[in-house]
C-alpha cells in the first residue's frame, strides 16, 4: 500500500512540475492532485526538493534509456552518437516536464531548476563520454578527450536542433547527420 501511495504522489507532482513548474509548485498542489493528506507525503519525502529530485533521477535514467534503444551495434560509432543524440534531444523537445523545466530556466532562473539542469546535462553527457571512450578503444575515432568531445558533440547537436531553428527552417534528421558528419566526425575520423 506503502508503494502505491509514494507512486501516487510522485506521478502527481511529476504532472504538477510539469504544469506550473518548479517553482510555483507547491505541496498542496501535489497532496490534493494526488489525493493525499499533506502530511502524506511528508512520510515518503522530506520537502518539495527531495520530491523533484525523485522525479529528476527517473528522468534522467528514461533519457538514458531512450539513447540506449537507440543504439544498434551493427551501426558504426557517428552512426550511433546521431541516433542517440537525436533521441535525446526528440525526448527533451517532447517531455512536458523537460520542456517546462527549459522554460522556468530561462524565464525564471530558479536555482534549483538550474542546478536540476545541469544534472540533466551532465548525465546526458557521461552517457555520450562512455561510447566515446569504446569507440576510442575500438580505434574507430582518434584519440581525444572524450569528456570534451561529448560536451561539443551535445552543445553542436542542440545549437542544429534548436537554436538553428529559431530563425531558420528546422533541420531534418538527415540534414543533421551529414552535418554532424562534414563538421564533427571527419575530424575525429581514424580514417
Amino acid at each position: 500500500m506503502n508503494i502505491d501511495r509514494k507512486q501516487l504522489i510522485i506521478n502527481a507532482a511529476e504532472k504538477t512540475f510539469s504544469s506550473f513548474g518548479y517553482k510555483a509548485t507547491t505541496m498542496d498542489q501535489v497532496a490534493r492532485l494526488a489525493n493525499v493528506g499533506k502530511g502524506t507525503i511528508y512520510t515518503f519525502f522530506k520537502n518539495k526538493e527531495e520530491l523533484f529530485d525523485e522525479i529528476i533521477s527517473s528522468l534522467i535514467a528514461e533519457i538514458k534509456e531512450a539513447a540506449e534503444q537507440a543504439i544498434d551495434p551493427n551501426l558504426s560509432f557517428f552512426e550511433n552518437a546521431h541516433r542517440a543524440l537525436y533521441k535525446i534531444l526528440e525526448f527533451r523537445k517532447k517531455h512536458q516536464l523537460m520542456i517546462k523545466l527549459i522554460e522556468e530556466e530561462k524565464q525564471i532562473g530558479t536555482p534549483a531548476v538550474q542546478e536540476v539542469m545541469v544534472k540533466v546535462e551532465d548525465a546526458i553527457i557521461s552517457f555520450i563520454k562512455q561510447r566515446v571512450i569504446v569507440a576510442i578503444e575500438k580505434n574507430e575515432i582518434r584519440n581525444c578527450d572524450p569528456e570534451i568531445t561529448a560536451y561539443i558533440m551535445l552543445k553542436l547537436y542542440i545549437s542544429l536542433i534548436f537554436d538553428w531553428e529559431k530563425r531558420h527552417t528546422p533541420l531534418n534528421k538527415d540534414q543533421i547527420l551529414q552535418l554532424f558528419e562534414d563538421y564533427f566526425f571527419q575530424g575525429l575520423s581514424n580514417r
